[in-house]
């Protein structure tokens, strides 16, 4: 079943405008340096074909390593301290009501703005086939499809059964068509989206609901990553003592599965990123078909990275790196550099300003914490002074603590509840698993703490 609502839409005679489209793809819970982009057990030729047609960043980072939050960020251009989402409930429109979002921008300039699946915040898999925490004036057309996989909920391996099935390490190889899954609905209804549009100018967000758990896909995915192969991330248990206790969310470590466990749930994750590969696939063979590459600008990315055994943690909902690094490609019409990767250090913040620019749209808010990364775009290896800051908050008796940190290309400085809480202190040129706190020696502190402390004081 796939439920189809349209807003409103101005329906402007264009034709084949010059304005540039954009195709804003989204995925769930997707880890960057462990799941794509050279590891030989998942193949991504789709992404591939983004990222040779524009450039990859390797140093991405969310604002905060939660679904809604970081969703929220990215399209608003505002901090979560901000916005005031710190959860999978508020609405960012009770703080900012007047807010301006990137689809809003979009119809401003005349653009058709459509949504497949998940760009802002849903329960995941709780709320697939609803509006979710959608956000309506983002939209003239939203699109909420759902697939067989709601259905297969009951058929689950699950190792951490007393977790909610949106937050649990659980799996099932399906025998469904990639068509009958809620993702590759999703690709579906995107084509016909653009098929619709293809002769005026649209901002399309075909929000991709995988890899995030459960980890149901297709069997043959399961089938193209043999189990033998599949290795679990070494883990001794004084790893959980480098930080505060404040930088762990899995407790205990690894939720005591054995390694064999983890490598099973390892495999799952894998089968589902392969899935999500070719549903995305399916959509740019429909951009090319129609003839829209090149008039269409193409971002890729994921809402934050996923823990598969970093320090004996998993999911996300930590400012390890393996939580706050997040997969982003931009390509396509606007971006000069093709087939490049570049080492800066970005936020996603940045996209909103960087889309706008991009597309040539009037009236960008002046408010926005980002910069346009069109420069890296032009030269990824030009020079680039701005460090990413990631945020997590965590429950503690009514008294949250909040956990801010900062990136640069060397060094991760955080700090929890202003350091009254604990500090954390990484050499990347030097640990690059994060296994040496070093805040106690390393001089770089000082520095980095006041830069940290500027940042968050410019984004209140």
């Amino acid at each position: 079943m796939t439920r189809r609502m349209l807003l409103g839409a101005p329906m402007l005679a264009l034709g084949k405008a010059e304005r540039r489209n954009c195709l804003f793809i989204a995925s769930d819970d997707l880890n960057h340096s462990m799941s794509t982009f050279g590891n030989a057990l998942v193949p991504t030729p789709n992404l591939d074909r983004i990222a040779k047609r524009g450039v990859r960043f390797d140093r991405a980072y969310c604002q905060f390593a939660f679904c809604s939050p970081s969703r929220t960020s990215i399209m608003t251009g505002l901090s979560p301290d901000r916005t005031g989402v710190y959860n999978l409930t508020t609405h960012f429109r009770t703080k900012v009501p007047d807010v301006v979002t990137l689809g809003q921008l979009f119809q401003k300039n005349g653009y058709h703005s459509a949504r497949v699946g998940k760009i802002y915040h849903y329960g995941n898999p709780g709320q697939i086939g609803t509006d979710g925490l959608d956000d309506a004036p983002t939209w003239n057309q939203r699109v909420n499809p759902r697939g067989i996989d709601k259905d297969e909920e009951g058929k689950l391996t699950n190792y951490t059964p007393t977790r909610a099935v949106g937050s649990a390490l659980a799996y099932y190889a399906s025998p469904g068509r990639d068509e009958e899954h809620t993702d590759g609905k999703v690709a579906g209804e995107s084509i016909r989206i653009l098929e619709e549009n293809r002769d005026r100018p649209f901002f399309l967000g075909a929000g991709f609901y995988k890899p995030h758990c459960p980890f149901i896909a297709p069997s043959k995915y399961f089938d193209r990553v043999p189990l033998e192969k599949v290795k679990a991330l070494p883990f001794e248990e004084w790893e959980m003592n480098i930080a505060p206790k404040w930088a762990y969310f899995t407790k205990p470590a690894n939720w005591d599965l054995t390694e064999k466990q983890r490598a099973e749930v390892i495999r799952a994750y894998y089968a589902t990123i392969l899935f999500l590969d070719a549903q995305i696939g399916r959509v740019l063979d429909a951009v090319e078909r129609l003839k829209l590459q090149d008039r269409t600008t193409i971002v890729f990315w994921s809402d934050h990275g996923y823990h598969l055994g970093e320090h004996g943690q998993w999911m996300k909902q930590t400012v390890f790196e393996g939580a706050a690094r997040t997969p982003l490609m931009i390509s396509g019409t606007g971006v000069k550099a093709r087939g490049k990767r570049c080492a800066r250090t970005v936020e996603m913040l940045d996209l909103y300003p960087t889309v706008a620019d991009l597309c040539g749209l009037s009236g960008t808010p002046s408010n926005l914490h980002g910069t346009s990364l069109r420069p890296l775009l032009d030269h990824p290896d030009a020079s680039w002074e701005r460090a990413a800051m990631t945020q997590v908050e965590r429950p503690n008796q009514g008294k949250p603590v909040m956990g801010y940190s900062i990136r640069e290309e060397r060094y991760r400085y955080t700090m929890w509840n202003g350091g009254a809480e604990g500090e954390e202190l990484y050499d990347y040129a030097q640990d690059p698993r994060e296994l040496k706190n070093v805040v106690a020696t390393a001089g770089a502190k000082a520095e980095l703490r006041s830069r940290l402390e500027r940042i968050i004081s410019s984004r209140k």
